[in-house]
């Protein structure tokens, strides 16, 4: 069963420090930076970069609303920007550089407005946040796509230390780049790749039981391949448009990690899933019922 996604467009200067931090937010499954309600039909970043094609750099943001709300969306948001301050944020000045919020549905708009029309409330200085609907989006190129984690070191007007990830602080750098950045290890290497013990596969993460190792196969892919989960319940679907191609992500239902991708390739026409070692953690048979009632105290 797919999760209803939904979508917000948030501009708030330069794209790449925004994208950074609002992918990082717990319930945030993708994001996207490109060019926002211009007028140009063919923006380009040199062109943009003019000030003449009317367009914002913003950050397309695919969310689930059951894990993160359009609120707690927006109060992040609101944390990195300077909201009075009009085309310009961080050393980035012009109107591309301007700060904007864009609802998709027309459900979304109320709570922009209050949201808002709350802080206009709480500040004397004018908020010159745009709000409105989304009327045009355009991809930027592939080359500024998640652009800081390709170059941790580039430029970023964005603080991006005001997120709490207090509770992945039992992560290694790849099982959260994987988990919550939705990042993919290379093939044949990881740990559980042509690995099969008796056992189960569980979230790295928060440690919910999410595939069993009598449902694991070598599909010989380089990756972990299980023809289900251990339940339906414990895995979400999402519709994945990323790098070019229409693909079903995988994600844990309750912590809501990134875990991979399921294709229709299976052996006896099963479906594969292909999970990234990275966000599982394997418990093996004989300590399953142990770690089960240890996981029930706590």
């Amino acid at each position: 069963m797919f999760t209803k996604q939904q979508v917000i467009y948030l501009a708030g200067g330069c794209f790449w420090g925004v994208e950074a931090f609002v992918s990082r937010l717990k319930g945030v499954n993708q994001t996207e930076v490109g060019y926002a309600n211009g007028h140009d039909l063919a923006p380009s970043y040199e062109k943009v970069c003019t000030g003449k094609t009317g367009h914002a750099e913003c950050v397309k943001v695919t969310y689930n609303p059951e894990i993160i709300s359009l609120k707690e969306i927006l109060d992040n948001y609101y944390r990195i920007i300077d909201p009075f301050t009009l085309n310009r944020q961080g050393n980035d000045i012009g109107s591309q550089y301007r700060t904007g919020v864009y609802w998709q549905e027309d459900s979304q708009k109320e709570c922009v407005l209050k949201f808002f029309a709350k802080k206009q409330y709480e500040n004397e200085k004018k908020i010159v946040v745009e709000v409105g609907p989304i009327h045009c989006f355009y991809p930027a190129e592939a080359y500024h796509q998640k652009y800081l984690e390709r170059n941790p070191q580039g430029y970023c007007h964005v603080d991006l230390n005001l997120i709490n990830c207090e509770e992945f602080d039992h992560l290694t750098k790849q099982e959260y780049e994987i988990t919550q950045l939705a990042m993919t290890e290379p093939p044949f290497s990881g740990k559980y790749d042509d690995f099969f013990e008796d056992g189960v596969y569980v979230d790295v993460v928060n440690g919910e039981v999410l595939f069993s190792s009598q449902d694991k196969f070598d599909s010989g892919c380089g990756w972990p391949a299980f023809s289900k989960p251990i339940s339906e319940d414990a895995i979400t679907l999402n519709r994945d448009f990323s790098y070019g191609s229409t693909r079903v992500e995988v994600r844990s239902a309750k912590a809501n990690s990134h875990l991979g991708h399921v294709f229709n390739d299976g052996p006896g026409g099963t479906k594969r899933y292909c999970i990234n070692s990275a966000a599982l953690k394997f418990i093996p048979k004989d300590e399953i019922e142990e770690y089960i009632n240890n996981k029930n105290k706590s």
